[in-house]
This record gives C-alpha cells, structure tokens and sequence, in this order.
C-alpha cells in the first residue's frame, strides 16, 4: 500500500476515535460572535474545586474523602422514596468538574482532529516553555495598566499576551495591524515595543470610540481610519515603506484581526513581501466568521486531519459530550453540511465577517492546504495561558487546542504569575491565535 494511502486510511480511523472581537465592533451589524469576554459566575461548588487545588498534597486526600461522602449520600437519596432528579444547567461548571482530570479539561490534543499546518523544512519557533513563562510574569503587571479595562467584542488576556510576546521576541523594525477597533491591540504592540513605529488599517478610528468610553490612540502610529481606510490589500506598500525607511520586509511584522479570509490575506502579503504574519482569529473547523489556517490545514492526509459525519461513529458520540460542557464546542450536526461537507464551515468558505459565503469542494479545500504547505516556514499556535480549572473559562474546548503553559492542578505557578489578580471573564476569549513564517514557494 502506497504511504499516502495508508497515512489516509490511519487518519481515517484516527477521525472515528476520537471559537466577535475587535473587528466585530467596527462593522456593529452583530455579524460576529458574542463577546470573547463575558464575565461568569462562578458557584460555590466550583470555587471549592479551586480551593482544594491551592493546598498543595492536602488537597487530593480531602477530595477524595469529599467524594466518597457523595458518594454515599448519593446513594442513599437514590433509595429514598422523595428522590427527585433535577438536571443542571447547559454548561454548569459543576457537571464539567465530575470530568477533571479525565475528559473534561484534560487536553486530548489530536484525538478530535486538530492538525497543525505543516512547514516546509519542519522548522519551528525559537523560543521555549521558559520563555513563555518568563513572559508571562513581566506581562501581567503590564496588562493590568491597560486603558480599556472591558475590552468586550475585543482581545482577551491570552491573545494580549501571545502578540505582545511574539512582537516583543521578534522585535521589528515597522508593526502593521489590519483591525484596530478601540486600539487594544495597538496598546499591546506599543507595550512590547514602545518606539517601533507603526500602520493601522481600521474602518472607524479609534478616536471615535473616546466620545463613549475608554479607547487608545497611538502617538507614534500611521492611521489608514474612517474617511482616510483603505484595505489592506489595497494599500500602496511600497510607499509606506519607504516612508518609514524600510528596506527589508523580513524586519516587518502584520497582525490581522479583521475577520477576513486568511488565505487571501497570506496571499496579499506574500505579493508584497511580507513574512511575520500573526492571525488572531484562527478560528476552528465548523466555526467562525472567516476561512482560518487551522481550517485550510484541516486534511485527510495530515495526522489528526479530517472528520467523520457518520452520526454512530466514536467522533460523534465524543464531541456530543464535550458539547455538554464546553460552550463552543462542536458536534456533528454544526461541523458537517450537505453531502457530508465537514471542511470550513460545513463545505463553506467564509470571508468578510460571514458577509460572504461561498462553497467549497473538497478537491479545492485540498488544494489551498498544498499551496500553503508550499510557502510556509514556520506555524506555531498560541497555548492557552493556563487550564480551565484555573481560568474557569467555559467557552472553547481544550481537548482543541495545545496543552497550556500554566497546567491545571499548577496554582501556585498561577498565583506567582499573578493571573489570580485578573477577573476570570478576560481568559475567556481563546480562540487558537497562530503566528506564521512564509517565504515564497522555491523553484
């Protein structure tokens, strides 16, 4: 059997085992997602979970002495003859917790298909765990000086810190953002690096926003805003080059948040030379506004690529429970369309905050994913800050995306970095924030 054939059938096997934001604001037609952002209330039943995770050794003896008692109290109100069953709500934390440590917030990275686009050469990011780490401690004080304190429809903490890292770490010499709205992201990038000049494409300019509430406007920043926008594809690049004294395009880095088809914003880049590009929304099979890389790189041939919509396989059953849990999870009725279209979003490719919908075969799907591969050098997903026990975030399915940099049971580590001094609500926005590496493709 040929290896591609067989990397097809073991995926196939593999895929029957085993989510509004900045830009959203600007077009205020509600065409994106809900807020990232939304706080929570948190029961007492969770926050006694949290409790006993603080206390070190103590804490799996009193656990388990709790659930025994339970155990036997669940028993014998079974027997009772007043027993009355009363199921709670849709996504209680209280139901997920009786999944910790198991299913329900251990990350079962792959076993639903998450693949991961795959580079040319292998070649992957240089910095580290340690590094992230160590980021994480100088970013906390940092954000929590932040002039838009409920950044609703915007970033949350863990995109905040990924781009302020990653423009921080790669240092260059112009930063050019597609998608401003209040000018969150553009705090963070002056944050990291507080004399780099940079170019804002936005539809409304941030000015605008300080008529109603807390905005950012930066100082040293190049608005292409309101009457003055042009798109990002349209922008005449060689002049703004040279009015920034720009030379070498490797030493540019691009944040998009505008919601548009990732494909073709890798292709307007690669046109004018681009090669740091970070996707803030990169959005997961079945979901979002806009075709995602992590979409595109969603194949049969990959490992961990492809679904199954057979409704009694292993994949369905799976991702029908973790619906129960996760809020933004997705089951077989939302991943797959007509024909069993499971790519994009049910068969569909999504641009301009869904504004434009426009099937997709499975042969052309395949296509985009080889040209990427052909282009791309490095691919490297943001992890989650920390694990849901410790955010409490209820929205996106850690069994779909990378292990966190602060693991669940770790809150000592969590308490040292300072993240018990953020309000839960700002971890609730992840939604698998990418920062890639192209080149154009070699002859």
């Amino acid at each position: 059997m040929p290896n591609n054939m067989l990397e097809r059938v073991l995926s196939l096997r593999r895929s029957t085992q085993p989510h509004g934001d900045e830009a959203a604001g600007e077009n205020g037609d509600g065409a994106a997602d809900e807020s990232k952002t939304k706080k929570q209330q948190l029961p007492l039943t969770m926050r006694a979970a949290n409790y006993l995770t603080r206390m070190g050794h103590v804490g799996p003896c009193l656990a388990f002495l709790f659930l025994t008692f339970i155990a036997i109290l669940s028993l014998q109100l079974f027997h009772s003859r007043s027993f009355v069953c009363v199921s709670s709500s849709y996504y209680d934390p209280v139901s997920r917790s009786g999944f910790y440590g198991f299913d329900g917030l251990e990350s079962d990275f792959g076993s639903l298909g998450v693949p991961w686009c795959r580079s040319k050469h292998g070649k992957t990011v240089e910095w580290t765990s340690k590094d992230l780490l160590k980021g994480l401690e100088e970013f906390v004080p940092i954000y929590e000086t932040r002039p838009i304190k409920n950044n609703m429809f915007g970033m949350g903490f863990d995109h905040s810190f990924g781009l302020w890292f990653i423009a921080q770490w790669l240092k260059p010499d112009l930063m050019i953002e597609s998608g401003a709205f209040k000018g969150h992201s553009t705090w963070v990038l002056r944050q990291a690096m507080p004399d780099t000049p940079i170019v804002s494409l936005t539809p409304r300019h941030p000015e605008k926003y300080l008529k109603k509430g807390p905005a950012y406007v930066d100082g040293n920043c190049t608005y292409f805003a309101g009457k003055d926008f042009v798109d990002f594809g349209s922008v005449d690049w060689a002049s703004v080059m040279k009015k920034h004294g720009i030379n070498n395009l490797s030493r540019v880095l691009v944040f998009f948040d505008d919601h548009q088809n990732e494909l073709k914003r890798i292709k307007q880049a690669l046109k004018v030379g681009f090669q740091h590009l970070v996707f803030e929304d990169n959005y997961d099979t079945g979901t979002g506004d806009h075709y995602s890389l992590r979409q595109i790189c969603d194949q049969f041939y990959i490992r961990g690529g492809g679904h199954s919509c057979f409704k009694d396989s292993d994949e369905a059953r799976i991702r029908s429970k973790r619906k129960k849990f996760w809020e933004k999870a997705v089951d077989i009725e939302e991943l797959c369309g007509p024909g069993e279209a499971w790519w994009g979003v049910r068969g569909y490719v999504r641009d301009n905050f869904n504004h434009s919908n426009e099937p997709i075969s499975l042969a052309r799907h395949f296509e985009n994913s080889r040209f990427l591969e052909s282009i791309l050098d490095v691919y490297w997903e943001l992890p989650p800050v920390a694990g849901p026990s410790l955010t409490h975030q209820s929205r996106y399915d850690p069994a779909r995306a990378p292990s966190p940099i602060v693991e669940d049971g770790r809150y000592r580590l969590f308490q040292r970095l300072g993240l018990t001094r953020l309000e839960t609500s700002v971890f609730n926005g992840y939604t698998q924030m990418v920062y890639i590496q192209i080149s154009k493709q070699e002859i």
